[in-house]
C-alpha cells in the first residue's frame, strides 16, 4: 500500500482507539481481561464433547483478529493465539449496544477479549457465541494488504513479529526450531549427558578457527573476545570429572554473512569421555535418523533441491580418499609442496590464499605445507559432491589444531565433518589430550597468525594447565542448529529459520 493511504489508516485506528478509550472510561489500554483457557485448550474442550451445543459450556479467550465478516446483524471474527484459531459469533440482537460499539471500532490486527459458550456451526466449525467483548490492545498499524501474505523476503526476516501474525508457514518454522531443540535436548539427557552453560565473553581467543568480535569490560579493563566457541570451557569440565556434558550454545564469528552463514548462530557442542570419534559418527546417525523421523514424519527429506535419504548407513569418506576420486590427487600431492600449489592453481585457489601458506611454512614440514593447500582444494571440488549424509574423515592436523593425532598418520587427525548436501552440518574429533602438544599447536596457531591468518587462535595458557591436570581420553561435536531446522523445513535462507538475523540498518 502507499505511504499516504497507510498513513490515512492509521490515523483512522487511533481515532477508533480514542473512541474506545472513551467507552472504557478513560482506559486507553485494558488490562483487566482473564482468559480462562488458551484457543487451543477451548478446541479441544470443544471436541471431547458431540453435542456443545446443548452443554452451555463457557470460555474465556482473547487473542488477535485476523478477520472481521458482517452479515446482516450477525458478525464473525476470527481470533488466534500462539495455540490456534477459534470463530467468535456476534448476534446484535443477543448483545448490549456497548459490547456492539466496541465491535464496530474493532480493526483487523487488534487484540482482542471474547467470554461466551461453546457450539458448533452448521459447517462444524467451532465457534464461541460471544456474551461478553472487550478490546485489549489497538494495532494501531494495519497488516499487509492480504493479511495472509508478507512476500518482501527482507521485510519478512526485519519485522519478524508481523511475519509471524500473517504469515502461517513462517510459524510453523519456528514451532519445528523448539520442537527440534527439545528433541536433541532428550536425546542427549537420555544418553547421561548433562546440559551446562560456558562463558560468552573470552579473555583468550580459542575454540576455532574464526574472526572474532571484540568487547571491552570497563570495571577490569580487560579486551574479551565473543564466544565463538565453547570448546575449550567445556573440555575444563570433562577434566573436573563431568565426563559427558552438552552445551546449546549461542556464538558470534565476525565474518560474511550469505544463505548459510550468519553473524550469530546457534549450535549444540558435547564433550564424551572414554569415547571416540568413531563413536560419535555412530551417535550422529543415530540422532538425525531420529530427528527426522520424528520431526518429518519419514526418512527422506526435500532440501536444496534434492532427495536426501537417512534410511541407508551414512557414507564414510577421508579427505585424501575425496582428493584423489574428485581431484585426481596423487600420493606426491600430498608430500610435495610445490606439485600441491600447481594443484591449488589449478582448481582456483586465490593467489593471496596459497602465498599466505607459503609464508606460513617457510622452512617448515613439507607434508603439512602441501596437505593446508590440499584442504582448499577440497572445499572448492570435494565437497559440491557431499550431497547424502557423508561423514569426511582423517583431515590433516594442520588445520586441525584440537583434534588428536593418528596413531597410523600422525600428519592426519582422528576428525570428521559431517555433511548434507554439501552444507556442513558438523565438527567432532576425538580431542587432543597431550598438554606439550597442544601448546606446540598453540603456538603454530600464533606463527600462522603472524604471517597474515586473521582466523587463527592464540595460546590459551590456562587451558594448557588443565590438561596437565589430565583430561581422559574424549571426543567431542558440534552441531550447526540453525543449518538442521533448515534441512529439516526445507529453507534454503538460514536466515529465515532465525527469528531476528542480523540485517544491515533500514535506509
Amino acid at each position: 500500500m502507499s505511504e499516504g493511504y497507510e498513513a490515512e489508516l492509521i490515523q483512522q485506528r487511533i481515532e477508533h482507539l480514542d473512541e474506545l478509550t472513551k467507552l472504557e472510561n478513560g482506559t486507553r489500554y485494558p488490562n483487566d481481561f482473564q482468559p480462562s483457557c488458551r484457543i487451543g485448550e477451548a478446541l479441544a474442550i470443544a471436541n471431547e464433547h458431540e453435542d456443545i451445543g446443548s452443554q452451555e459450556i463457557h470460555v474465556q479467550v482473547a487473542g488477535r483478529a485476523i478477520s472481521k465478516n458482517s452479515f446482516g446483524k450477525a458478525v464473525f471474527i476470527k481470533l488466534r493465539d500462539q495455540t490456534g484459531t477459534i470463530q467468535a459469533y456476534f448476534r446484535q440482537n443477543d448483545l448490549p449496544e456497548l459490547l456492539f460499539s466496541r465491535l464496530k471500532l474493532t480493526d483487523i490486527g487488534d487484540i482482542v477479549g471474547v467470554a461466551g459458550t461453546l457450539f458448533r456451526t452448521r459447517t462444524g466449525e467451532i465457534t464461541v457465541k460471544v456474551s461478553d467483548y472487550r478490546v485489549l490492545s489497538k494495532s494501531q498499524r494495519p497488516l499487509p494488504e492480504k493479511w495472509h501474505g508478507l512476500k518482501d523476503q527482507e521485510l519478512r526476516q526485519r519485522m519478524r513479529y508481523v511475519d509471524l501474525i500473517v504469515n502461517e508457514e513462517s510459524r510453523q518454522v519456528f514451532i519445528t526450531r523448539s520442537k527440534i531443540i527439545k528433541y536433541i535436548r532428550d536425546f542427549m539427557d537420555s544418553r547421561g549427558f548433562m546440559e551446562v552453560e560456558t562463558p560468552m565473553m573470552h579473555p583468550v581467543l580459542g575454540g576455532a578457527n574464526a574472526r572474532p568480535f571484540k568487547t571491552h569490560h570497563n570495571a577490569l579493563d580487560m579486551s574479551l573476545y565473543l564466544r565463538i566457541a565453547p570448546e575449550l570451557y567445556l573440555k575444563r569440565l570433562v577434566v573436573g570429572g563431568f565426563d559427558r556434558v552438552y552445551e546449546i550454545n549461542r556464538n558470534f564469528r565476525n565474518e560474511g554473512i550469505s544463505n548459510r552463514h550468519n553473524p550469530e548462530f546457534t549450535m549444540i557442542e558435547f564433550y564424551w569421555a572414554y569415547a571416540t570419534y568413531l563413536d560419535l559418527m555412530d551417535l550422529t546417525e543415530e540422532l538425525f535418523r531420529g530427528l527426522v523421523k520424528d520431526i518429518v514424519g519419514a526418512e527422506t527429506v526435500t532440501f536444496r533441491g534434492h532427495e536426501i535419504d537417512f534410511a541407508p548407513s551414512f557414507r564414510r569418506l577421508s579427505v585424501l580418499d575425496g582428493l584423489r576420486q574428485y581431484a585426481g590427487y596423487e600420493e606426491a600431492d600430498f608430500n610435495d609442496p610445490v606439485r600441491a600449489a600447481k594443484k591449488a592453481r589449478q582448481y582456483r585457489v586465490p593467489k593471496e590464499v596459497i602465498e599466505t601458506i607459503q609464508k606460513t611454512h617457510a622452512g617448515g614440514n613439507d607434508r603439512d605445507h602441501a596437505l593446508e593447500l590440499a584442504m582448499h582444494v577440497f572445499e572448492e571440488v570435494v565437497e559440491p559432491h557431499l550431497i547424502q549424509p557423508t561423514f569426511v574423515t582423517d583431515f590433516p592436523a594442520v588445520v586441525s589444531p584440537l583434534s588428536r593425532r593418528k596413531d597410523s598418520d600422525p600428519s592426519l587427525v582422528d576428525r570428521f565433518e559431517f555433511y548434507i548436501a554439501n552444507a556442513e552440518f558438523g565438527n567432532a574429533f576425538s580431542e587432543l589430550n597431550d598438554p606439550q602438544d597442544q601448546a606446540q599447536r598453540f603456538r603454530d596457531q600464533l606463527a600462522a597468525k603472524a604471517a597474515g591468518d586473521a582466523e587463527a587462535m592464540e595460546f590459551d595458557e590456562d587451558y594448557i594447565r588443565a590438561l596437565e591436570y589430565g583430561l581422559p581420553p574424549t571426543a567431542g561435536e558440534g552441531l550447526g542448529i540453525d543449518r538442521i531446522v533448515m534441512l529439516l523445513t526445507s529453507r534454503d535462507n538460514i536466515r529465515d529459520v532465525i527469528l531476528f538475523p542480523l540485517l544491515r540498518p533500514e535506509g
